[in-house]
């Protein structure tokens, strides 16, 4: 075989820039005591995209997946806020927390920043979403303190509860980076008093808000917000956890495979891609 025909069936070396999503983990839903209002939907994890990010041959980058935050603990307890994921110079912020359901006449507490902010409960104010990355999280309708606001998504602000349903999760984002369409990144949904209605999770694993229970966890490797705790007459519920976050790249296959990973990351050709996918903290290089 001439070296001319050899060229031609062999692959281009390593590629020179990569598609990337990377998500945050979700914020944590916010708890609630005995007799108390209810918690507020946690943020979801930060949402960030694009095409033609340089990658240098022989250089390790650190990939690293956000865990979601805890949810607030039975009392008058925040969710906590979802940890940052990265890949390279990409950095994708941890979902705010969602506010605890005080008693009544206790001090209010504010939603958390975060990729999307954490929604408010009661008079409280809602966490501030990270611009480029996701959502403010959801006022509170002060008439509708028994029903709490929901955490902000990648799309969508969080919902404001109102007289008598929890305020929704805002909506998440699609992708298609890993060969099929999936929503990331919605917000948890606020909680609710007994008899109320609970706010929906977003769309992108946001968990939904409970109704005299345990607010639903944001789903694993979404990065949605966890949702908020409900209430009822003589006990407490903690907020939902937030869902982990995730870490996708792809480029042409007609480049060559990474000469290395660690975090045991998922690989796939596809489409004409190779996809790399992260649940796990770890590294790639080329």
């Amino acid at each position: 075989m001439t070296a001319y025909a050899m060229l031609i069936g062999a692959a281009a070396g390593a590629p020179p820039t990569v598609e990337y999503l990377v998500v945050a983990g979700g914020g944590g839903g916010g708890g609630t005591s005995v007799n108390t209002y209810c918690g507020a939907g946690g943020g979801a994890g930060g949402y960030r995209t694009a095409t033609g990010l340089a990658v240098t041959a022989g250089s390790p980058i650190t990939v690293t997946v956000g865990g979601g935050g805890n949810g607030g603990a039975i009392g008058t307890n925040s969710g906590t806020q979802g940890s940052n994921s990265v890949f390279g110079s990409i950095t994708s912020t941890g979902g705010g927390s969602g506010a605890y359901g005080p008693a009544s006449g206790a001090t209010v507490s504010n939603g958390g920043n975060g990729g999307s902010g954490g929604g408010a409960s009661c008079a409280g104010s809602p966490g501030t979403g990270t611009a480029g990355q996701g959502n403010n999280g959801g006022t509170t309708l002060n008439s509708g303190n028994e029903r709490s606001s929901g955490g902000g998504g990648a799309s969508a602000v969080g919902g404001t509860n109102t007289s008598n349903v929890g305020g929704a999760g805002g909506a998440g984002t699609a992708s298609s980076i890993s060969g099929a369409s999936v929503n990331y990144a919605g917000g948890g949904g606020g909680g609710s008093f007994t008899g109320d209605t609970p706010g929906t999770g977003g769309s992108g694993g946001g968990g939904s808000g409970g109704n005299a229970t345990t607010g639903a966890a944001g789903t694993t490797n979404t990065g949605g917000g966890g949702g908020g705790a409900g209430s009822t007459a003589g006990a407490g519920f903690a907020g939902g956890n937030g869902g982990s976050g995730i870490v996708i790249i792809r480029y042409p296959d007609s480049y060559v495979a990474a000469t290395s990973t660690t975090g045991s990351p998922t690989v796939t050709v596809s489409g004409g891609y190779r996809i790399y996918t992260w649940t796990g903290s770890g590294s790639i290089t080329f």
